[in-house]
């Protein structure tokens, strides 16, 4: 199996372009865990496939390193847009791709001729209870507390097509990540579990965002988080409508715009290309 190493500020996937790479294992989940694997694999937070597409230009799917279906990503999508127009896939610098959260249109950030970021409409986030989805009375949730074993914390939910749980720290870097992040994915709340992340505000425009991610574990970026991240910031007051999202190996520019829509600009890079023995 051919395949391309990639990543978005370090949150990297495996991508194989299924359009070429018709005989794949009929256990994709089999295939992603092991794949994935940081030692015994080639070592990535998700496989990415690129699949075609009546409604759209082509379509991905992500499976996380735990075997996991992921509705959306937004470093992975960055990566895929980068990837189609380089290698032909597609013409023009704007695309439609298909996920299970629905149809995202990627943008290419050209200079030179060469592609410098991607910015992706990521459509409109949910923010009703059921939306997210949890458990609990309708309407959004806003700096509701919520109880995790001993600790109490006051989280806000949005879904951009994946759940998300945001709680703002004084200190991002103080978390214990590793034992926060499990007791969170998990919490009953979440039917289909979420991911977590913990930001600290730097000032209106900017925050330090960490994120356990739903079937992955701590990684090192999340684009859906960013834009999540984002919007759970200008609910609670913290910032405005344009925020940057520093993470760990660099930053997200994410944009919720008067339309309702959000917009995430950010950097893609491919690592090595590979052949996997199937």
């Amino acid at each position: 199996m051919r395949f391309v190493k990639v990543h978005g500020l370090g949150n990297d996937f495996v991508l194989v372009n299924t359009l070429k790479e018709e005989n794949l294992p009929p256990d994709l989940t089999g295939l992603a865990v092991k794949v994935c694997h940081r030692h015994f694999g080639v070592g990535a937070d998700g496989l990415v496939l690129i699949k075609p597409s009546a409604a759209a230009n082509f379509a991905m799917q992500i499976i996380n390193s735990d075997g996991s279906e992921a509705e959306m990503c937004g470093n992975a999508i960055r990566c895929v847009a980068k990837y189609a127009y380089e290698q032909g896939l597609v013409n023009s610098q704007v695309m439609r791709v298909q996920t299970a959260a629905g149809i995202m249109v990627p943008e290419l950030v050209m200079e030179n001729g060469s592609v410098q970021a991607v910015r992706v409409d990521m459509g409109e986030p949910q923010l009703e209870r059921e939306q997210i989805p949890m458990h609990g009375p309708r309407g959004r949730v806003v700096n509701e507390p919520l109880q995790a074993d001993a600790n109490t914390f006051n989280i806000t939910a949005v879904s951009m097509g994946n759940p998300h749980c945001i709680i703002f720290v004084p200190d991002a870097m103080a978390v214990s990540l590793e034992t926060l992040g499990p007791q969170l994915e998990q919490h009953p709340s979440f039917p289909r579990k979420t991911n977590v992340e913990f930001v600290q505000v730097l000032n209106n425009g900017e925050v330090h965002m960490r994120v356990w991610e739903r079937g992955a574990g701590p990684t090192m970026a999340c684009g859906t988080g960013a834009c999540a991240v984002a919007v759970a910031s200008h609910l609670n007051g913290h910032t405005g409508r344009k925020v940057r999202v520093h993470l760990d190996a660099g930053a997200l520019d994410i944009e919720w715009a008067e339309n309702g829509h959000i917009y995430m600009t950010g950097p893609a890079e491919e690592v090595f290309t590979g052949v996997y023995p199937l």
